[in-house]
C-alpha cells in the first residue's frame, strides 16, 4: 500500500513537471528570442542567440517604443483603481448575501454565478455602444466595465470564504454597538485578508494583461496601456519580432514579480474558501 501511494505521488509530480514545462516553453522562447536580431530569429527560432545573432538594443529600443514609463503608469493606474473597487463592492455585495439568507438572496447569487458563463464577445457591441451613448468610451468608463465584469467571479469566492467566518463575533460586535459600516469594516474586513490577496492577485493579473477591452475603449495615443502598446510592434507590411519580443517581456517583467511576491496566498485562499 505504501509503495502504491509512492508511485502515485511519484506520477503526479512527473505530470505536473511536464504540464510545467509545457506551459513555460512559450515565455522561454520569447525570452530567447528576445535577445536576437531580426536574422537571427529568422534562422533559427527556438535556438539559442550566438555571438552574430544576440543584442541588448532589442530592449532599449522596445523601451522607447513602448513609451514606456507613460505606457507603463497607465496600466498600473487602471489596474489598481479596478482591482481595488472590485474588492470592495464584491466583499461587501458577498457580505450581504451570505448574512441576509432570503430567497431574493439566493436568486441574486445565482445571477452572478451565471454572469460568468458569458462571454465577453456576446455583450462586446452592445457594451460600446451604450458606452458611446452614455459618454464612457474613456479611461472611466473602463475602470466601471472592469468592476461589472471582475465582481461576478470575485462575490462567489468572496462568499464561500464568508461562510466560513463566525456570526457570533458580528453579534457580539452588534451588541456593543457597532453599526453595518464598523461591523464590515472593523471586524470583518481584517478577517478577510487572505481571500482579499487572492482576488486582487487574480484581478490584476487578467486586467494588467487585458488587450480586448482596452483596445475598445481607450485606444487613443497618452491613454494606452502597455499590451496597446506592444501592436505597434506588428505593421501592415513588416513585423518587428526583435521588437517584439523584447516588449513583450518587459510587459510580463512587472507582473511576474508581483505574483512571485504573492503566490502562496492564492491556493491558501481559494482552499479555504471552498471548505464549509
Amino acid at each position: 500500500m505504501h509503495r502504491k501511494n509512492k508511485t502515485k505521488k511519484a506520477t503526479f509530480v512527473v505530470i505536473g513537471i511536464l504540464l510545467g514545462i509545457l506551459f513555460l516553453f512559450p515565455i522561454f522562447i520569447l525570452m530567447l528570442n528576445s535577445f536576437k536580431n531580426q536574422r537571427g530569429i529568422f534562422m533559427n527560432v527556438l535556438g539559442f542567440p550566438d555571438a552574430k545573432t544576440f543584442t541588448l538594443k532589442n530592449y532599449v529600443q522596445a523601451f522607447q517604443s513602448l513609451d514606456y514609463v507613460t505606457s507603463f503608469m497607465n496600466s498600473l493606474v487602471i489596474t489598481v483603481v479596478s482591482t481595488a473597487l472590485i474588492m470592495l463592492v464584491s466583499s461587501m455585495a458577498a457580505w450581504v448575501l451570505v448574512r441576509y439568507k432570503t430567497k431574493v438572496s439566493s436568486v441574486i447569487f445565482m445571477l452572478f454565478a451565471a454572469a460568468m458563463l458569458i462571454p465577453f464577445q456576446c455583450v462586446m457591441l452592445p457594451l460600446m455602444s451604450l458606452g458611446s451613448a452614455l459618454h464612457m468610451i474613456n479611461r472611466v468608463g473602463l475602470v466601471i466595465m472592469y468592476v461589472g465584469f471582475g465582481t461576478s467571479m470575485s462575490i462567489i469566492m468572496f462568499h464561500g470564504f464568508i461562510k466560513n467566518v463566525p456570526e457570533e463575533l458580528e453579534e457580539a460586535a452588534t451588541i456593543d454597538g457597532c453599526n453595518s459600516i464598523q461591523l464590515f469594516f472593523i471586524i470583518v474586513v481584517p478577517l478577510l485578508k487572505t481571500i482579499m490577496i487572492t482576488v486582487a492577485i487574480l484581478n490584476v493579473m487578467w486586467i494588467w494583461n487585458d488587450y480586448l477591452l482596452p483596445s475598445l475603449v481607450i485606444n487613443k495615443p497618452g491613454w494606452q496601456t502597455l499590451p496597446l502598446k506592444t501592436y505597434l510592434f506588428f505593421g501592415q507590411f513588416s513585423k518587428r519580432w526583435d521588437l517584439a519580443s523584447a516588449g513583450l517581456m518587459l510587459c510580463i517583467i512587472p507582473i511576474v514579480i508581483f505574483y512571485l511576491a504573492c503566490q502562496k496566498y492564492i491556493v491558501k485562499g481559494v482552499t479555504e474558501g471552498a471548505i464549509k
